[in-house]
């Protein structure tokens, strides 16, 4: 079995791995690698050097089908591979997860940091797993009922909405996490309005709770995997220099979680009514 050096990031999630060339992964490699991500949700490789687009396509590859991105700008000869400047406005200083809007979120990302500022910049991870785990029985018990709305408006005008399960289960480990998050989710359709947005902003709170949180300081050429069905995550705001990323993305899954025991409500809304009154980012 391959083995690698692992040193945990914080007690909540993440693990930097040394040790390991990314240029040379391998189906051993990758299988240990993979129990790695599973266990610790997001892992950070410090030492990985700047990755050739082919290593970096074929690490995503390990995980599934690439996603090539409809609207984000792409390396040149490589439409896998998008590039993120800060530059160009490319800083998602809020707390999310990928593509929750879309009927089939993306299960993973693997990001590299080409040109990093000589100070912030740090990405925050959340587990999502422990969001779900530490609330009370009875609200667990609610939450398992229920789906929430999510949506987005790309500036060309072009709309996407997706309904999944307030709670949703890893098909690999089996565990519940808490599957909503502040950027995208707009309504949780078995409720009164007021009722939802209370309930959410109380579960956006329970998500970004320092005790769940991982904090990872960008070197140039280090690389992070994270499993995007049970976490969120937040780019820290506080730099003026540039920062270039490139990232590949895994093509999602259905998120699963048990039937929903209530019908929409009228009353709830809309998706489009949420979006007209955005929710705080505090």
């Amino acid at each position: 079995m391959t083995e690698f050096d692992v040193r945990p990031v914080s007690g909540a999630l993440g693990a930097e791995v040394r040790g390991l060339d990314l240029e040379e992964l391998t189906e051993e490699s990758f299988g240990r690698l993979h129990e790695l991500l599973m266990e610790n949700l997001v892992l950070f490789f410090p030492e990985a050097g700047e990755l050739s687009p082919e290593a970096h396509k074929n690490f995503g590859r390990f995980l599934g089908e690439l996603e090539v991105h409809p609207f984000l700008p792409k390396l040149d000869g490589h439409e896998e591979i998008v590039v993120l400047d800060s530059d160009q406005g490319a800083k998602a200083d809020v707390w999310h997860t990928d593509v929750t809007f879309n009927a089939s979120p993306p299960i993973a990302s693997v990001l590299q940091i080409v040109h990093c500022p000589p100070r912030g910049g740090d990405t925050m991870w959340s587990n999502q797993y422990l969001a779900y785990e530490n609330l009370s029985a009875p609200l667990r018990d609610l939450l398992d009922g229920l789906t929430a709305v999510h949506a987005f408006v790309h500036p060309n005008g072009t709309q996407f909405e997706a309904e999944h399960p307030v709670v949703r289960v890893h098909p690999v480990t089996g565990r519940r996490s808490l599957y909503v998050n502040r950027m995208f989710t707009m309504n949780i359709p078995q409720l009164r309005r007021a009722e939802s947005d209370v309930l959410l902003a109380h579960l956006f709170a329970v998500a970004e709770r320092p005790e769940n949180i991982c904090r990872f300081r960008w070197t140039q050429g280090a690389v992070a995997v994270w499993d995007n069905r049970a976490t969120q995550h937040y780019a820290v705001n506080d730099y003026t220099e540039r920062r270039i990323g490139r990232r590949v993305t895994i093509l999602g899954d259905d998120p699963k979680g048990d039937e929903p025991r209530w019908p929409h409500l009228a009353e709830a809304g809309t998706a489009a009514d949420h979006r007209a009154q955005p929710k705080s980012r505090a």
